[in-house]
């Protein structure tokens, strides 16, 4: 059976609550002070039985002015509504202000029931109807039928319930899909049980020892029991007025106005951006930065709104605003609130979210506008391209990609998928995580390294490549190491570039010497060899080598790089033929004694003390022996 939420809205003592009471046997008023005062202060439930059998939840709003906050409370989440209007008064005020809260929120089913029908003559009757109509007719609302019936004789309820039955085949119900929302609109303690928190599940489903939170103070808790039209159940679907009892939180730290979700499904915010509607009939025009009350589900909060682009909104305009939030909220893009000035309190406007977490953005501005556009027209694929796109250069993970755009993981990384096969975006993979980059910042990218490497290759081209540590200081240093490896083998995937463990390349790039470059290497190499334990300076070394087009210390730093030679100080490099002859006679020594002086060195080297000091030191730094007082032991391995 379908799942249905009915409410009722209307002007104070225009008999909502004997009406609901008259169809389902429930007396909605619960409170000491209403049974007293005969008037609803607080939302009332009762389930409700139509003809065929079908369940539905009934949600009672209070009717006067001073409790429209709590009206609009139990107003989120209806899927059709019963206006009530008293035959013997007809519209008034809080009529109106309820009927402009129901265009606002987007509900289009339901029915004008005009009670106290046994109070009035046919005559009367038929003038009230008459002005209902014409009052309607200048409304979304204008196609809802309207049906007389009195509580108190019972005349004219069936009709309506088959009336009810009838209407609710219309009714698009909420899906049972998606992750846990529950706005919170009831909170109390059960002897025995704990807390219990009840409202409207607006999607998902809520099984026994689910684990959920409470948002926004983000409060992990646990379900224990679970009720729906007041039987016990294991499940609650989206659609269904639903009571939970929870594990892990006190009654003091939650209150009306606060969401238990599924973990990770919302953030709070305190920012939201809009398309906002101004009332026709709201008295005053809507100032930039004026303070307002912001109603969504069952939470209302202080905010100021920005008008993106008006100096004023003017009654009956709509425009792009951020709402900025005085605390948290909780919300998702297609939201819809309503607005109600600050002082005097009354209800303005409305309209739909269309980003939850906006950054600041200037007024006036058309990209901004034109962004927002996109956001509130757009599908889901034509939103993620331009979050994307917005920042070409950033590399974003599936989960921080789905949240930016309102939408579940799952359907993301779909429309995702599809933008790497059409070529506007490239897919990573990270053990077992999805990044997204935009093509366009991959391609930006491509063309900055390429002209890096090109000038790298002119200006060093006996090295390897650049360094790849160093690429990554300078361009995704934002980046994890491994994300930024995924990148590099997306560049070689694309034949952008080569890359080993320590450099990268234009593929292609020299990686030996020429013949002029391997003339010069030879000789510095036979200088070197010539006298291996004594060999020549820097400078000197420069010098034999200073006809050659190619730069002396290109020449040296090739040498290195590939480990022919060895610096073992600034300005004093050793071929590694010296330096292993160097070691071979060091471990020779170590294996007949345990401790070797500099005197020793200068002698089994065969060399004066101007080569044997570096030497040591050299051998010292490589952790192959440790100085102690004047002599060197062999450290062992």
């Amino acid at each position: 059976m379908k799942r249905l939420i009915i409410g009722t809205a209307g002007h104070i003592d225009h008999g909502k609550t004997a009406l609901v009471r008259a169809m389902t046997g429930v007396d909605t008023d619960r409170l000491k002070e209403e049974k007293k005062r005969g008037i609803s202060i607080e939302l009332g439930f009762a389930p409700l039985t139509l003809p065929s059998g079908q369940r539905a939840g009934i949600v009672d709003v209070p009717g006067h002015e001073r409790f429209v906050r709590q009206m609009l409370a139990g107003a989120f989440g209806m899927d059709l509504v019963l206006l009530i209007i008293a035959a013997d008064e007809g519209i008034m005020p809080q009529t109106r202000e309820h009927l402009d809260i129901i265009q606002l929120l987007g509900i289009k089913q339901g029915i004008v029931v005009i009670t106290k029908k046994d109070l009035v003559d046919d005559e009367w009757l038929m003038m009230v109807e008459d002005d209902i109509r014409e009052y309607m007719s200048d409304t979304e609302l204008k196609e809802w039928p309207i049906i007389a019936v009195s509580s108190t004789t019972g005349e004219g309820i069936p009709e309506l319930l088959s009336l009810i039955e009838e209407m609710s085949a219309q009714v698009q119900e909420k899906s049972a899909r998606g992750p846990v929302r529950l706005p919170i609109d009831r909170v109390f303690t059960m002897t025995g049980f704990g807390t219990v928190v009840t409202g409207t599940l607006w999607s998902g489903r809520i099984r026994l020892n689910d684990s959920l939170q409470i948002l926004p103070q983000d409060i992990p808790v646990r379900v224990r029991t679970l009720h729906v039209h007041n039987q016990k159940v294991e499940e609650a679907l989206a659609g269904q007025r639903v009571a939970v009892n929870l594990q892990g939180v006190d009654t003091s730290d939650i209150h009306r106005g606060n969401v238990l979700a599924a973990p990770g499904f919302l953030r709070p915010t305190y920012r939201i951006s809009g398309n906002l509607r101004l009332l026709k009939n709201s008295p005053r025009p809507l100032k930039n930065w004026a303070r307002v009350r912001f109603h969504l589900g069952t939470d209302e909060c202080l905010g100021r709104v920005v008008l993106l682009e008006h100096d004023e909104l003017q009654p009956g305009e709509h425009g792009y605003v951020q709402i900025v939030m005085e605390e948290p909220v909780v919300c998702t893009k297609g939201d819809r609130f309503v607005i109600r000035f600050y002082s005097p309190v009354t209800t303005i406007g409305g309209g739909v979210v269309i980003d939850p977490h906006p950054p600041k953005q200037k007024r006036f501005n058309e990209a901004v506008l034109e962004e927002m556009a996109v956001k509130e027209e757009g599908d889901l694929e034509e939103v993620a391209l331009q979050e994307l796109n917005k920042y070409p250069d950033r590399i974003i993970s599936l989960e921080d990609l789905a949240a930016t755009v309102n939408h579940n993981p799952t359907e993301t990384r779909e429309v995702l998928n599809k933008l790497c096969e059409q070529g506007f975006a490239e897919h990573l993979k990270v053990e077992n995580n999805d990044y997204y980059i935009s093509s366009l910042g991959i391609d930006r990218s491509i063309q900055t390294i390429h002209r890096m490497l090109e000038d790298w290759h002119q200006k060093y081209p006996l090295r390897p490549g650049f360094p790849r540590e160093e690429l990554r200081s300078r361009y995704f240093k934002q980046y994890p190491v491994k994300v930024f490896n995924a990148v590099i083998s997306l560049m070689e995937a694309k034949g952008v570039l080569s890359a080993d463990a320590k450099h990268v390349r234009l593929p292609g790039a020299p990686t030996e010497p020429d013949q002029e470059a391997a003339k010069a290497i030879e000789k510095v190499m036979e200088i070197l060899n010539k006298n291996p334990l004594a060999p020549p300076g820097l400078k000197e070394i420069q010098e034999e080598i200073s006809d050659s087009s190619y730069d002396p210390a290109e020449i040296i730093a090739y040498l290195e790089d590939s480990g022919q030679i060895v610096k073992v100080a600034e300005g004093v490099y050793y071929s590694r033929f010296g330096v292993d002859l160097a070691w071979n006679r060091l471990n020779e020594h170590f294996n007949e004694k345990k401790e070797l002086s500099l005197a020793e060195a200068r002698d089994i080297w065969e060399t004066s003390r101007k080569y044997a000091l570096p030497l040591l030191e050299y051998f010292d730094r490589i952790k192959y022996t440790k100085r102690i007082g004047d002599n060197r032991i062999r450290i062992t391995r």
